[in-house]
């Protein structure tokens, strides 16, 4: 109640036509986008699969009520370990996969983008960047493909992700991986950012911007991943959800990455209890 009055009070400034709260689920009924952030709280040292157990048993309670309520919703999840509550939320909910999505790499995309203008000198809207696979500790930086006007790093700078790389270019994804650590350290817990993030894939999602974003979606039968498990890869949003997954050209090296993110995923995934 608290939340929904600050926000009530500040609805002058928002485009919003109504803020409500309230424990019954009925007052979200016919929502078009659901966005779930609820779960217990990561602490600080704690990664985001050690929360898994105690948010799958949150999900169990809040899943199937969202979906009693919007039948027709896009489920948003945002809730960690991401990768593993999308698949949790696509089991519980019955929504067809293209319905469900986590925000995924999302952040992490931006994070790198971030990292990557400040080293360079140029906004991070002019950097090309993408981190794909889990939202964690596994994710995998796109070497390959980082660009700044059409520019390819990776062709004029080889060595760039590697450990020959004298620019030491690692440190940059280092970096994304250990920021929500830092930041959780720091102040307690990530919310700026994460919020900004999911605004922009609502955005994309309710005004059918038919923009990519590096989303959690299943990825069985991509680059070789046999079991069933979400990760993030560029993906079209529009109002039906993701309308197509875009087949990104990966290195060798980078697909056994990406592979070896699943491999982590999964041996975490078959012994959930739900």
């Amino acid at each position: 109640k608290g939340e929904m009055m600050d926000l009530q009070h500040g609805s002058l400034f928002l485009h919003t036509a109504k803020i409500v709260s309230s424990k019954d689920y009925c007052v979200s009924a016919g929502s078009k986008l659901v966005v779930v952030t609820a779960g217990a709280r990561q602490q600080e040292g704690e990664s985001r699969l050690n929360l898994v157990q105690r948010n799958v048993n949150i999900f169990k309670h809040i899943i199937p009520d969202i979906v009693k309520y919007s039948p027709d919703c896009i489920l948003l999840i945002v809730s960690n370990p991401v990768d593993i509550l999308t698949y949790v939320a696509w089991k519980l909910s019955g929504l067809p996969m293209h319905r469900v999505i986590g925000s995924g790499c999302n952040l992490d995309s931006a994070r790198f983008r971030y990292l990557m203008g400040e080293r360079l000198g140029i906004h991070s809207s002019s950097c090309h960047g993408w981190v794909i696979g889990e939202h964690g500790d596994s994710s995998v930086p796109v070497w390959s493909g980082m660009n700044v006007a059409g520019v390819n790093l990776k062709e004029l700078h080889p060595e760039i992700g590697t450990d020959k790389d004298k620019e030491n270019w690692k440190k940059v994804h280092r970096d994304v991986v250990d920021s929500a650590y830092e930041v959780i350290k720091l102040k307690g817990y990530t919310s700026w950012a994460i919020g900004m993030s999911v605004a922009d894939m609502a955005e994309t999602l309710m005004k059918n911007l038919r923009r990519i974003h590096p989303v959690s979606t299943m990825v069985k039968n991509f680059y070789g991943i046999t079991d069933e498990v979400f990760l993030s890869l560029p993906s079209v949003l529009d109002n039906h959800g993701i309308s197509n997954v875009v087949k990104m050209t990966l290195k060798s090296d980078e697909e056994a990455k990406l592979q070896q993110s699943a491999t982590t995923l999964w041996s975490i995934q078959k012994d959930l209890k739900f």
